[in-house]
């Protein structure tokens, strides 16, 4: 697969090319429509198609998929952001993760910028970032249920 632009500039994916047009993907719909080979312009940026292909996903969402490796990291999240913050020692008590689990969890989510250290009365902690909050507010918002279905 490669990226095209339209005359306008507008970034989309090549999907099929004929003689005179081209099938083109709009990578923040999705949506599918041909187009002149005229009006396009074949590039070969260097940027990977795939990463294009995920650019139409807010950034927000990108860094918590690809930050939260399973269900449980997803869920720690969706909690903080939910009921931040919470002590370390809250988050221990309440959660079924053990000390290194969590810990290591916490370093990632920081380093993704996910969550910041907090103090929660008196005590180490850790709340969500509006990154992670705006995450979590598009995801569920944009969720079909557990089938995923289109």
């Amino acid at each position: 697969m490669q990226t095209v632009r339209d005359a306008d500039g507008n970034r989309f994916l090549l999907v099929k090319r004929s003689s005179d047009s081209s099938l083109v993907r709009d990578p923040e719909t999705g949506a599918e429509r041909y187009l002149p080979n005229e009006r396009l312009r074949f590039e070969d940026d260097g940027e990977p198609t795939l990463s294009v292909a995920a650019s139409g996903i807010p950034g927000p969402v990108r860094r918590v998929v690809s930050a939260a490796h399973d269900e449980r990291s997803l869920g720690l999240l969706v909690e903080l952001a939910d009921r931040g913050p919470l002590s370390v020692v809250e988050l221990l008590d309440a959660y079924d993760l053990c000390e290194s689990d969590l810990h290591g969890l916490l370093a990632e989510f920081r380093a993704a910028g996910l969550l910041v250290e907090a103090r929660v009365h008196g005590e180490r902690g850790y709340d969500a970032t509006d990154v992670t909050e705006r995450a979590v507010a598009a995801l569920r918002v944009g969720g079909e249920g557990e089938t995923g279905s289109k």
